[in-house]
């Protein structure tokens, strides 16, 4: 790979139907994804494992390092089986909401997750089946609570629940999370992310049981996570902005607010931040989105997001690779905008700033004052991954010697990484290593960053401007 500019803002593709096989997600690679999500709210681990595989094959083929990322379910919340499978509500009807997995009864309505309904108080609300019909809790009846409709509707068995700013204590890990997190782990993926956080210390339960270096992605969807959202950024490796549950719980006008929040505390944080859910959702099955699609990718990209997701649109799409396609067009032409400048919206929280820190922005500064790329070196990819939180104008290639970390940072915003085999002993070995992966390049100068013996694990603190001949 050269240093030629590239698009810095990274495409997150989902895997399904749509994507299936090697050669379809070849395809994809070509037309822009850097990454894929593979969704464990769908499908069997044997389909998995075969879209694993296809995709290492089309990593493989693609010639780049591309990292795989497992969404986990999550502890999603559902009515039970209701009598005759739904029930019509009026304006004037009370339902009797039960901790059980049936009801037998007309105008009872089951909850098969007893500590939701002992959560519930008066004035509480239920959104069932994506806010489509709206409970107010008007009694508590001893275990059981009493709710009213806010109109007339109907609610059919096994449909999704919502409880807006109401904490629900329910562990952010359910069974199947952990034996779909463990075969993930077991597949060789490079990120597990976690759904419905509702505070830091289901991070926290999370590496205690997949491991304490598992890269963990926090999905921010419900509105009690934003309570704690400082605390969940800092023990993430990454966050998303997951609009689809988010939008169900909060109001339409404060899901953009939320937005532009989390992508400014990850920031702040160094952390990655992958916005998601909705952004070309007409592609499913048109040809091209809406002007408004179009407009929402752009502001992703206007507020610095490492990443913009597709979910159904290449997941079960009916013109993946266009979506794709047309999403990298989008980017690229916000990135060119003379207006849109990401590294003046977030600054760093100065009484956390480390040495590492402050050489990683001087690095960026350095090189975008030159107009020229820089070159980081790193093991974990925790150096290159301090650079590209300052923004810099110029390209950054990352060298690494491991393949883990080369394909963690195919997420990381404006990182282009590849795999050093010859671990550097030396400043000249790093030179060296320049120049063979630059050997095509005509770019004479370099800034080059590294940790200091270069073949540890320290932070970066060398910084060099070195001139080819």
């Amino acid at each position: 790979m050269t240093l030629s500019i590239r698009r810095r803002t990274k495409i997150l593709a989902t895997l399904g139907p749509a994507s299936d096989g090697a050669l379809k997600m070849e395809e994809l690679l070509r037309a822009g994804v850097d990454l894929f999500r593979v969704n464990f709210s769908h499908g069997t681990h044997e389909q998995h494992a075969v879209r694993i595989a296809a995709a290492r094959e089309a990593e493989k083929a693609h010639g780049h390092p591309i990292a795989l990322l497992a969404d986990l379910q999550g502890p999603k919340l559902r009515v039970g089986d209701i009598l005759n499978g739904q029930c019509d509500i009026r304006i004037s009807s009370e339902l009797r909401l039960i901790a059980a997995p049936s009801s037998n009864e007309p105008d009872v309505i089951p909850i098969p997750h007893p500590e939701l309904v002992a959560s519930l108080q008066l004035g509480d609300r239920l959104l069932i089946d994506d806010g489509k019909m709206m409970l107010v809790i008007v009694k508590v009846d001893g275990a059981d609570r009493i709710a009213r409709p806010i109109a007339p509707g109907r609610i059919m068995s096994r449909k999704g629940i919502a409880v807006p700013n109401r904490p629900i204590p329910i562990p952010a890990l359910t069974e199947k999370d952990l034996a779909d997190g463990k075969f993930a782990l077991s597949q060789g993926v490079d990120y597990i992310a976690l759904s419905f956080v509702q505070r830091a210390a289901d991070l926290t339960m999370a590496r205690d049981i997949f491991g304490a270096h598992v890269p963990l992605v926090a999905k921010i969807e419900k509105p009690a996570a934003l309570d704690e959202l400082e605390d969940i950024v800092a023990l993430s490796d990454a966050v998303m902005v997951a609009r689809g549950d988010l939008g169900v719980e909060l109001s339409p006008e404060q899901v953009p607010i939320a937005q532009r929040r989390i992508v400014r505390v990850a920031r702040a944080h160094g952390k990655p931040v992958i916005v998601a859910t909705h952004m070309l959702e007409s592609m499913v099955e048109a040809l091209v989105p809406t002007r408004a699609e179009a407009n929402d990718v752009a502001t992703a990209v206007y507020q610095g997001a490492d990443a913009v997701m597709l979910s159904a649109e290449s997941a079960v799409g009916r013109h993946p690779t266009a979506a794709v396609a047309i999403m990298d067009r989008i980017i690229r032409a916000i990135e060119t905008d003379r207006d849109a400048n990401p590294s003046a919206q977030a600054a760093p929280n100065p009484a956390h700033v480390t040495t590492a820190d402050a050489c990683a922005r001087a690095a960026s500064k350095l090189a975008d004052d030159l107009d020229c790329p820089l070159v980081v070196f790193t093991r974990s990819g925790s150096s290159a991954q301090r650079v590209s939180a300052t923004r810099p104008r110029q390209p950054i290639h990352a060298l690494t010697p491991s393949m883990p970390t080369a394909r963690k940072l195919s997420l990381v915003w404006g990182v282009n990484a590849d795999l050093e085999p010859e671990e550097p002993k030396s400043f000249d070995d790093i030179l060296a290593s320049v120049n063979r992966h630059e050997a095509a390049s005509s770019i004479k100068r370099f800034v080059i960053t590294a940790g200091y013996p270069y073949a540890s694990d320290n932070s970066t603190d060398t910084i060099k401007v070195v001139e080819r001949k």
